[in-house]
């Protein structure tokens, strides 16, 4: 329903009507004026706040032109009680209504015929495209960005005017409110028809597809990976991005839907979109031998018939989910796992995926995560310098189906900060919850808000205990060096703006390595300098998206949290880690459905176990679960050496090179039946020999 404040506002819309309704009925003008205006500003605020209310009006037959048409007529009710139904201006006023409306169907039709014609086949970032085919500028983002609303509010004029002579019982404020109306209206359509044709639109489908297939010829791209999905998902192709950019061979990212371009993070590899199926299999990507696939989906058709090259499912995340062992990963050549636990899950699945197609790589997104000896040592036990072991505390949300199982905050959130912030010798306590905590459960919002006041006390108490002190000086140039990050990294992110449109963010969106490997450097500096910023013993609640999940692992010694790949990645660490069996499954039964676990401390609702945690962190040496975690970690992520970005690139090795002997077998054996070798080459999905209409029975998606 969004925010209270957009509530209000599409209440004063809807109240708005009934009450402009009486107030031209009474008839009042200076009370029509006032609701007029309110219904303006109502409807103005929810536009610019992009409101899921207003989308609801418009399923109701209250969308945006219906509103200002309603509040036209309104006004010329307004005239009529107010006994100028047989003025000129009564008449002037009906004229500009008809003739404003009439304004409406040409400015949409050309605000859409600008959009469609300006929409690539292809989008790319990274490509070259500018070199090889003219793609003019983008119109004027003010000339198309919320293009009903600016065309509908030219109203004002007229309506403003109209009051106004209302008021002074005389016509020329309204004659000028109405010749500004639709004057304005006029030059408005008039300024859109240059964008619709000749050198103001790119060009055809025919010419952007052959310039993308030039490029390709060019780069000659050996590794793709593919993805397709919801804008949602976008995380799933994100978080592949910087191991794209460290394989060995060329790569290239190919995705099927906008919106996911539109979410992609920056990335320094070659992304093309490709929304049409036929367009996908006309471009030529013969010069790939691996293909990689974040998620299992339809529209993996489309590249997976594509036999000159292999196919391997690479997933999204390890975890003991169904999805992760999902039959569907049966049309792969291979199957890509962390570590032996998910070869293990598909023999146990038993869906048809043979053990020898899984190849184990570790999980290279994992790198930034530090071990305990990668993290500087302070003392540990709480001593008067300041130093005190920290413990992070990241529990899952509620999801949407209210088992109990499925966080910790509701149940047992309070129960374990309480016992951090108390616990002697003392700890530092982050508190990191799921940015969706509270969306689902009121129950589970009310308990974060509970947890948030308890850390937020505690750190405030500790902040006047004499046990604890802290570098000011220190922090003070910190906090220096934290604005010149910042002002430096929006220096360089704001450089060049937004591009206008699809087709101007391909032209130009060659990203700048030198300028993207500077943000690189600086978001790491800035994350070392935020955490000096402040006193390290000083209790922190961590919201928003930066400091990130993994600097948080870094400067822990320990975590609590629930069921989620938040606990897989900790794994990476080796640090001691507990979670809560919320839904009170036992110890036992809690280890046997999850295997992430089987080295936690498990804590029940209460976290009475707690304390065996924080034994571990104040004393490694006593730490009793510190073997099983070592095992455990090698079981799902595989051995730390060789390292498993090294893992990954020997793995896309050997597979290239069983896709290039294939093809040679291929090319080495005698025609079928005599075939024109013509006729077999333009067969083969991918290569420039397919006309559109041919898609061998697949839908262009």
């Amino acid at each position: 329903m969004g925010s209270l404040a957009e509530l209000a506002a599409a209440a004063l819309v809807m109240l708005g009507f009934p009450a402009l309704m009486l107030a031209a009925l009474v008839p009042s003008v200076y009370a029509f004026a006032a609701v007029a205006a309110v219904t303006y500003l109502a409807d103005h605020y929810l536009h610019r706040k992009g409101s899921y209310l207003i989308n609801r009006l418009s399923k109701v037959r209250a969308g945006l032109s219906i509103r200002f048409l309603i509040r036209q007529l309104l006004l010329i009710l307004l005239l009529a009680r107010l006994s100028h139904a047989d003025d000129l201006i009564f008449y002037g006023a009906v004229a500009c209504f008809i003739a404003f409306y009439g304004l409406q169907a040409p400015h949409g039709a050309l605000v859409t015929l600008i959009r469609n014609r300006r929409r690539m086949p292809v989008a790319t970032r990274n490509v070259d495209l500018k070199s090889r085919i003219r793609i003019p500028d983008a119109p004027p983002r003010r000339l198309l960005h919320r293009s009903a609303e600016k065309m509908l509010h030219l109203d004002l004029f007229a309506v403003v005017g109209i009051v106004v002579s209302a008021i002074v019982d005389s016509a020329v404020a309204g004659f000028v409110g109405i010749g500004l109306t639709v004057g304005l209206g006029c030059l408005y359509v008039l300024v859109l028809v240059p964008y619709v044709r000749g050198r103001k639109i790119p060009p055809k489908a025919d010419v952007v597809l052959a310039a993308v297939d030039e490029w390709l010829g060019g780069y000659k791209p050996e590794t793709v990976l593919y993805f397709s999905g919801s804008k949602d998902s976008a995380y799933q192709v994100n978080m592949w991005l910087e191991t794209m950019e460290q394989l060995e061979t060329r790569p290239l990212i190919i995705l099927r839907e906008r919106a996911i371009l539109n979410n992609l993070a920056p990335t320094t590899v070659p992304v093309i979109c490709v929304p049409g199926g036929v367009h996908l299999m006309n471009l030529d990507l013969s010069t790939v031998r691996v293909a990689l696939y974040a998620a299992n989906v339809g529209k993996n058709i489309h590249l997976l018939r594509v036999p000159t090259m292999k196919h391997v499912f690479i997933g999204h995340g390890d975890s003991d989910k169904l999805a992760s062992v999902n039959p569907y990963s049966k049309v792969y050549d291979e199957v890509w796992t962390a570590g032996r636990a998910g070869r293990d899950r598909y023999a146990i699945a038993d869906v048809g995926v043979r053990d020898d197609d899984i190849v184990e790589v570790g999980r290279p997104q994992l790198a930034p995560i530090q071990s305990r000896q990668g993290v500087p040592e302070g003392p540990r036990d709480g001593a008067a310098d300041g130093h005190c072991p920290t413990v992070l505390y990241a529990p899952t949300w509620e999801g949407w189906d209210g088992n109990p199982g499925n966080t910790s905050i509701v149940l047992a959130g309070e129960n374990i900060v309480q016992k951090l912030i108390t616990a002697d010798p003392p700890v530092r306590v982050l508190y990191k919850p799921h940015p969706f905590t509270g969306t689902v459960s009121k129950d589970a919002g009310a308990a974060h808000q509970r947890i948030t006041a308890l850390v937020e006390k505690a750190a405030a108490e500790r902040a006047t205990d004499p046990r604890f002190t802290a570098d000011k000086a220190a922090q003070a140039k910190a906090k220096s060096d934290l604005d010149r990050i910042e002002a430096r990294i929006a220096e360089l992110t704001g450089k060049g703006g937004v591009s206008g449109d699809e087709a101007e963010a391909s032209r130009d969106g060659v990203v700048d390595v030198q300028k993207h490997t500077e943000i690189a450097r600086l978001r790491t500096e800035w994350n070392d300098v935020h955490w000096r910023s402040f006193p390290s013993y000083e209790h922190r609640v961590v919201t928003g998206a930066e400091p990130r999940l993994y600097d948080c692992f870094n400067v822990s010694d320990a975590m609590v949290s629930d069921i989620s790949s938040v606990v897989s990645d900790f794994i990476a660490s080796g640090k001691p880690y507990a979670v809560t069996d919320s839904a009170e499954l036992g110890v036992e039964e809690f280890k046997r459905q999850n295997t992430a676990v089987r080295a936690a401390t498990i804590l029940s609702n209460s976290a009475a176990e707690l304390g065996g945690l924080l034994d571990a962190v104040r004393d490694p040496s006593a730490d009793p679960l510190a073997e099983d975690r070592g095992e455990l970690k090698r079981y799902l992520l595989g051995p730390d050496e060789p390292k498993s970005i090294d893992q990954f690139n020997t793995a896309v090795a050997d597979l290239a090179l069983k896709a290039q002997a294939r093809n040679v077998g291929q090319e080495s054996r005698p025609a079928a039946g005599n075939a024109d070798p013509a006729e077999l080459t333009n067969a083969v999905p991918g290569q420039r020999g397919a006309s559109a209409g041919e898609t061998d029975g697949v839908t262009a998606g």
